[in-house]
């Protein structure tokens, strides 16, 4: 255990040392005598990556996972929030390193590509690999194009999705965590205007949104009005979700915290930085979105504010009881370039190093970090997750997240003796949400014209929905940006997945 200031920084002298020698071992093992890597010692593999905090993994850590897969990692870390338009970017004008991750929201668009040849299905060679060939073979089924197996998943859980709350706002206006809609929206409407922070100034806001529909506010939101998650299929035919009249009600409660100053006035041009700092800064006291994201919060919240004291709701009761969307398990894929990746050995190089990543040690050393820095061992050699080292693994390990694929999985990543109490509430939380998720009827179909059309298609609803919340247009307006989606390819998708959906029934009967 850390014994005091003194021990901890006992522990990091000695770790930087170790991390300093294993520098110039690997300097000298590795390089020849200008430092440079001998041809062939170190298969080179370039990344594009998604970021999720505001800085990189450590440095020392990224050598060491290089040291022990025998690689030399060129990644390139795009912030999260601009991503979709960075990989687009790269994907348009084929400057593709050899590996680019795909979010889930993002892949179908993708399909296209990769019909077309442009990434190597990699579906043939798992089995040459011991970690690769035990992958979820469900989970694989799902992200396949037109059968074949393309990209390394990263699993998640189903859904992670809740609201992050200033308890110390609850416990100075006396009031309970919500749990119905209609108590949502008072607890918002109190920290709005009944002086949450006690400071004396009308300067707090109930919510703060961003420019997302998704993974903002919107959409976990709408599925505890009941909306169904992207389709529902009703009388055998698929229905798009903001043609229900739960969508409707979710753009109306919008509408309403937009008009009464509840939420940021903003949300619509809001990065997800810019929504973070409103949140921890204590302008905003309720933050929609992944519970995860909660001890990280917590600590840059308690960095300007050290009263500041956040808790998790998962369930929020609507009309049809509790819901929250859900994704099938996986929240995106990493895609090997055929033009980056010249060679059918190259590739097996590639992928021989995301088959290391699942090994013990690497694995562990991007899940937790380096023992005795960032986590400790107990005696039954289970990972114990001290407060006091939380700060250093979300800035310096936990970027790495984004980098594991089927982490959930790996039976090689050491169990969790004690973790932060509200990263452990979160994990809880998450469990939870397993017995209300709706699915997306969709995921397995296949839509030639969604694949083409989905994003133009997309952006005439999204901006829909952001101009009736904001009373740019009314309901019969946003009829009729529905209507323009139909005519413009949305009826035939409709017919399409219609159509896939009863094949597949009849495949299985």
């Amino acid at each position: 255990m850390f014994k005091g200031l003194a021990g901890r920084k006992v522990t990091l002298i000695c770790c930087s040392i170790l991390l300093f020698s294993f520098s110039l071992l690997s300097a000298c093992s590795e390089g020849d005598s200008d430092g440079s890597d001998k041809a062939g010692d170190k298969p080179s593999i370039s990344i594009l990556a998604p970021l999720h905090f505001p800085q990189t993994p450590s440095k020392d850590l990224i050598a060491e996972i290089e040291r022990l897969t025998g690689t030399q990692l060129n990644i390139t870390w795009v912030p999260e929030g601009v991503y979709t338009d960075k990989m687009n970017t790269a994907l348009t004008t084929g400057a593709l390193g050899k590996v680019t991750f795909v979010k889930f929201t993002d892949y179908n668009p993708v399909k296209n590509m990769i019909r077309s040849g442009a990434f190597w299905e990699i579906g043939p060679y798992l089995e040459e690999f011991p970690n690769l060939r035990q992958l979820d073979s469900s989970i694989l089924k799902q992200t396949t194009v037109d059968g074949g197996i393309y990209g390394l998943y990263t699993e998640r859980p189903a859904s992670r999705q809740g609201i992050i709350i200033r308890k110390d706002w609850l416990d100075h206006l006396q009031l309970s965590p919500p749990g119905t809609l209609d108590e949502l929206y008072e607890v918002m409407k109190q920290f709005t205007y009944n002086d949450p922070d006690g400071n004396g100034k009308a300067d707090t806001l109930g919510l703060v949104d961003r420019n997302d529909l998704v993974y903002g506010v919107f959409k976990t939101l709408s599925s505890y009005f009941g909306t169904p998650n992207n389709w529902k299929i009703e009388n055998n035919r698929f229905i798009p979700e903001f043609a229900t009249p739960e969508y409707m009600d979710t753009m109306n409660f919008m509408r309403k915290l937009y008009n009464e100053g509840i939420i940021n006035q903003d949300f619509a041009l809001t990065s997800k930085d810019v929504q973070r700092d409103k949140f921890i800064r204590g302008t905003a006291g309720i933050f929609i979105g992944s519970m995860t994201d909660v001890q990280r919060l917590s600590i840059e919240a308690k960095a300007i504010n050290p009263k500041a004291e956040l808790t998790l709701i998962n369930r929020i009761k609507g009309p049809d009881g509790y819901k929250v969307w859900s994704i099938p398990k996986y929240n995106g894929l990493y895609l090997f370039s055929k033009k980056a990746i010249a060679t059918e050995q190259e590739l097996k190089q590639v992928l021989g190093f995301f088959d290391r990543t699942m090994d013990k040690d690497v694995a562990n050393l991007m899940v937790y970090g380096f023992e005795g820095r960032h986590y400790l061992l107990d005696g039954e050699g289970k990972v114990i997750l001290p407060e006091e080292t939380s700060q250093l693994r979300v800035f310096e390990v936990n970027p790495l997240y984004s980098l594991m694929i089927a982490d959930i999985g790996n039976k090689n990543i050491m169990e969790v003796a004690q973790k932060e109490q509200l990263t452990a509430l979160a994990d809880q939380l998450s469990q939870d949400n397993e017995q209300f998720l709706v699915d997306d009827p969709a995921v397995r179909l296949t839509s030639a014209t969604y694949d083409e059309k989905n994003a133009e298609l997309s952006a005439i609803i999204v901006d829909a929905t952001y101009n009736y919340i904001l009373g740019n247009i009314d309901a019969d307006g946003f009829a009729g940006e529905v209507e323009k989606w139909q005519t413009s390819g949305g009826s035939m998708i409709i017919q399409e997945y219609t159509e896939a959906e009863a094949k597949a029934r009849a495949s299985e009967e």
